[in-house]
């Protein structure tokens, strides 16, 4: 939500508790059973500056979409850089959201059931480093890079860093995003800090909540 700062990356202090992960996760091997709202972070485990809520599902497709910089309806070139379907609903997708209004940020927890591999997206942020976004008249770009994976146990783990920039605007309209991700079968687990504000990212609350997601999902 926004990522890498860990002792793997020079003058960075913030680590992820757990075990490196061995490889890349090829296919989703295992279903977890549990229901993903009761999986999902509570707004109390959000670090206290955080004011945190857990979004019903028309809110929860909008900021899925935010969290991409794509949006719902906007137009992508090149095409393979197309975010895959989303589907929301009681146990397709899950997302809590703490805002921090004195820096203009917020951390976004999101889950989501699916089918593919971890893999499959690390492949596409690679080959989607710069991507063009329209709706209308208006055009975006979003740029992506991927960072070190954050080390914990799950079955697949990756981090990246990403803007959204509006080629026409104003100050404070850029929006920079540093986002961890992890997979425990078929459950992705993303934790994402956007700021509109150029502020470096909350790593040491990034790296908690991130914690915590994973675990509860191992856990179910």
């Amino acid at each position: 939500m926004s990522a890498a700062c860990f002792a793997l990356l020079a003058g960075c202090g913030s680590t992820v508790d757990g075990h490196p992960v061995a490889g890349e996760q090829t296919v989703v091997s295992r279903h977890v059973g549990a229901a993903l709202p009761a999986l999902l972070v509570e707004p109390g485990q959000f670090p206290a500056r955080y004011a945190a809520v857990v979004l019903p599902a028309e809110a929860a497709a909008q900021a899925a979409g935010d969290l991409t910089g794509i949006g719902r309806g906007g137009r992508v070139q090149p095409e393979r850089c197309v975010p895959p379907q989303q589907e929301f609903g009681a146990d397709k997708t899950a997302i809590a959201v703490g805002t921090d209004d004195a820096a203009r940020a917020t951390i976004t927890v999101e889950l989501t059931r699916t089918a593919q591999p971890l893999a499959v997206l690390r492949s596409q942020l690679k080959q989607c480093g710069s991507v063009q976004v329209s709706r209308g008249a208006a055009m975006t770009t979003v740029t992506t890079e991927l960072d070190p994976a954050p080390p914990i146990d799950a079955d697949d783990t990756v981090a990246f860093r990403r803007t959204v920039q509006p080629d026409v605007g104003g100050a404070g309209l850029k929006q920079a995003m540093r986002t961890l991700a992890g997979q425990v079968g078929d459950v992705r687990i993303t934790v994402t800090y956007m700021s509109f504000s150029g502020a470096e990212p909350d790593m040491t609350a990034m790296d908690q909540l991130f914690t915590t997601a994973v675990q509860r999902v191992q856990k179910g």
